[in-house]
């Protein structure tokens, strides 16, 4: 009876409230508080997890060689199926862990059976909630309540508490019982790993191609009277004055002293400029437009736009011209859209939004296979470096892609089919090499991309290049590494 826990002597029995009541257990209580909150409380997923471990964010460089703790996330509160990432499950029904388990059938999973009465249940819960929060949408953790639970119980056959199951790819993969911390901090991390295995690029050694980079800009800032009168009448229009004090203001002060114009005016001047005005006219408003989008600001408005109306319209007015689009508008058209790079916000919303990012391929791959101006080609190959390099930010997470694989497809064979004729500009070649290596870097080994390459030869036209310049030789390696 002793050993059931009946018939013990009080005095054993509160002993550990008697300890408390002492001054010194007084003066323990506020950190015996601490350590317990995550046992106690409700968990919930830290809202910040120190970088000591392999999924979560460190610092890295970004192209000009700085250390940058900056990254660009995308707000997934949702994962699969629109459920939370990041976090514990808390389970207690059989429809309930089905969804779950289901959700993670491509992934991986765990259940980690608890129960009320389980004290070193407990003493394991803060590390559960830690490897939620780092696992991230690469695993769903999941915990069962068995006294809330029976059905569960039942079902998984668990006899004691605390258990633990590992699913991988929708088959169980593991099961251990007992409340070891690193126990469970090993076999979950080396079923994540088993789940989502790093990607071969990861292991070589790349100076360009595995850095941050910052877009390419066009921030040059012409002689604004002169292009001001190309506009004819409309130049005296109050918006275009507006927008030139502003962009003379932000060179001259920078941008914290140079109050915003009104860009819903600005923009609706735009937008009835390119309906009225000749095309061959049209190039000195959108090059004024152009200045001022190397303002964060700027970018930012045109990205919460509606329907993205400007720059849609802009996209717009440059791919129906097509080949009789002139020179002018479309090279600064190109420099515009590389500018629109200075908002993550915009940037996402270019190569996510289907409508929008069928308009921005459509304006790069005519304008790099343009065979007439070397000008446009270097700033489509600028252009397609910004994609491929914002793109890059997710593949460095080993994370997919913000391009859709569809339209990495369509781009870099624009870019080989542009490579394999260009022997003029080394900026373009540059641009080119760099925009295909970091498109092929990370990319799925089994995906369209990858068999496009192969079926193309990319590693061939990328070496060709090597003998074009001694500065692109260290470039063309790279590439061709990870075309291998």
């Amino acid at each position: 009876m002793f050993l059931l826990g009946k018939g013990i002597p009080e005095h054993i029995t509160s002993l550990p409230q008697t300890v408390l009541n002492t001054p010194f257990g007084q003066m323990l209580k506020p950190q015996l508080d601490n350590a317990m909150r995550g046992i106690t409380q409700a968990p919930v997923a830290p809202a910040a997890i120190p970088s000591q471990h392999p999924l979560n964010g460190t610092p890295s460089r970004i192209g000009d060689g700085q250390a940058s703790t900056n990254r660009i996330h995308i707000g997934q509160a949702n994962g699969v199926n629109g459920l939370p990432t990041g976090q514990v499950h808390q389970v207690t029904t059989m429809k309930k862990l089905d969804t779950l388990l289901a959700s993670a059938k491509d992934s991986c999973a765990v259940i980690f059976f608890t129960s009320a009465t389980c004290p070193p249940c407990k003493l394991v819960y803060p590390a559960y909630d830690e490897l939620a929060a780092e696992a991230g949408d690469k695993a769903v953790l999941i915990k069962v309540d068995l006294s809330e639970a029976y059905e569960i119980g039942s079902k998984y056959q668990v006899r004691a508490t605390p258990t633990f199951m590992s699913f991988l790819k929708g088959e169980k993969e593991n099961e251990w019982i007992g409340a070891s911390e690193g126990q469970l901090l090993g076999n979950v991390r080396m079923l994540i790993q088993m789940a989502h295995p790093p990607h071969p690029h990861t292991n070589l050694r790349l100076r360009t191609l595995q850095l941050r980079h910052k877009p390419v800009t066009y921030s040059k800032i012409p002689p604004l009277e002169k292009l001001i009168a190309k506009m004819g009448p409309r130049g005296s229009d109050p918006a275009v004055t507006a927008l030139k004090n502003f962009i003379c203001m932000r060179e001259a002060s920078g941008a914290s002293d140079a109050p915003l114009p009104s860009l819903p005016t600005i923009t609706a001047f735009i937008k009835e400029s390119i309906e009225t005005t000749h095309p061959d006219s049209l190039f000195p408003f959108i090059d004024l437009l152009r200045c001022a989008l190397v303002d964060q600001r700027v970018s930012g408005y045109l990205a919460s736009e509606h329907s993205h109306s400007t720059v849609s319209k802009i996209f717009n007015k440059t791919n129906i011209l097509n080949e009789q689009c002139p020179y002018s508008l479309r090279v600064v058209t190109l420099q515009l859209t590389c500018n629109l790079f200075t908002s993550p916000i915009f940037a996402i919303q270019l190569l996510q939004n289907a409508a929008l990012c069928t308009k921005l391929l459509q304006l790069v791959t005519s304008s790099l296979l343009d065979n007439t101006h070397p000008p446009i080609r270097v700033a489509a190959a600028s252009l397609a470096f910004n994609i491929a390099a914002f793109n890059h930010l997710q593949r460095l997470e080993e994370k997919e892609g913000f391009l859709s694989e569809s339209a990495q497809v369509e781009l870099i064979a624009s870019l080989l089919e542009t490579l394999t004729n260009e022997n003029k500009s080394k900026d373009c070649i540059r641009g080119l090499l760099t925009a295909i290596g970091l498109l092929a870097y990370g990319a799925p080994r089994q995906g369209e991309l990858v068999e496009l390459c192969q079926a193309l030869d990319a590693k061939t036209t990328v070496s060709s290049k090597k003998a074009f310049c001694e500065d692109l030789k260290q470039l063309v390696v790279e590439v061709e590494q990870v075309l291998a």
